[in-house]
């Protein structure tokens, strides 16, 4: 199977007078330019369909319809607990690790379903990778951490291949040149946003096609923020990008597209620009303008 910061101008918690809902739409789309890029030029890489989660008795999501697009980055927001990190471990499979977890519906990329029975779910997680919201290095040396994932799946033939392996992944994560001369080290022994670059840098070792983030900038200062937003708009030209985040501002720079979730349900998605400027659905412009979540 082939598979940049300002301040956010919402306000949470209450609602907003008219006006200051406006100002609010206005000031995020004044930041989308900072993500350039028509969806409709890409060809869809992911497309969900009736896709249903069960938590045992209790359901997460209901039929969720979407198409994610290739070699660009989509955004999903919502409040806490409206199923987007449900949704995005669906994609690799991760709800696997869940006993009670049962989903329906299908996830093709490519074509292909995720959950079809002669996939092989590690294989699946090769070339669908995932960043999670705390940078979880291995306990091993900043080299290790890369070379892990080329060396177990049979990727290099050598030891020169295996560190232009890791040099490379490195450097597409930004973090070569603060590392070239310590990466015997231990990773756990770098900053909280350099770890988080190592992490990317290890996804990116095995040559997936699909990177998933769920929230990887939330334990991170503005600056680790900035840089990794950074990343993520040079590495969407070489790999298709889903990120959730709970930033309006975060999903308006670095995203093509926005998919927003409410209560388990896919309320709206399309191109950013259009979300946060002219939303269809009056909840999403209450929560993007900070009337609720």
């Amino acid at each position: 199977m082939t598979l940049f910061p300002f301040a956010s101008p919402f306000r949470s918690g209450h609602a907003m007078s008219t006006q200051h809902r406006d100002d609010a739409i206005a000031h995020t789309a004044a930041s989308v330019s900072a993500a350039p890029g028509a969806v409709e030029a890409n060809a869809f890489k992911i497309r969900a369909r009736d896709v249903n989660v069960f938590y045992g008795d209790k359901q997460a999501l209901f039929d969720v319809n979407l198409d994610v697009p290739g070699k660009s980055v989509t955004a999903f927001i919502g409040p806490s607990g409206c199923g987007k990190s449900t949704f995005l471990r669906c994609i690799n499979r991760m709800n696997d690790t869940i006993p009670s977890a049962k989903v329906t519906g299908a996830i093709e990329i490519d074509g292909n379903d995720v959950n079809a029975k002669s996939v092989d779910p590690v294989v699946l997680r090769s070339r669908v990778g995932m960043v999670f919201q705390k940078p979880n290095p291995f306990p091993k040396t900043i080299f290790e951490n890369v070379a892990y994932g080329p060396r177990i799946h049979g990727l290099a033939t050598g030891k020169a291949e295996l560190e232009a392996i890791v040099e490379s992944s490195l450097k597409k994560a930004g973090l070569w040149n603060e590392v070239s001369d310590r990466l015997h080290q231990p990773g756990t022994g770098l900053s909280g946003g350099q770890q988080q670059r190592l992490v990317i840098a290890r996804a990116i070792a095995v040559s997936p096609e699909v990177i998933l983030m769920d929230e990887p900038c939330s334990a991170l200062d503005p600056i680790a923020t900035a840089r990794i937003e950074e990343l993520i708009d040079e590495l969407r030209s070489q790999f298709c990008i889903v990120i959730v985040t709970h930033s309006m501002a975060q999903a308006a720079r670095v995203s093509q597209k926005t998919a927003f979730f409410h209560m388990g349900k896919l309320v709206e998605s399309g191109a950013t620009e259009d979300m946060f400027t002219n939303p269809r659905d009056s909840r999403t412009q209450d929560y993007i303008t900070g009337r609720f979540g």
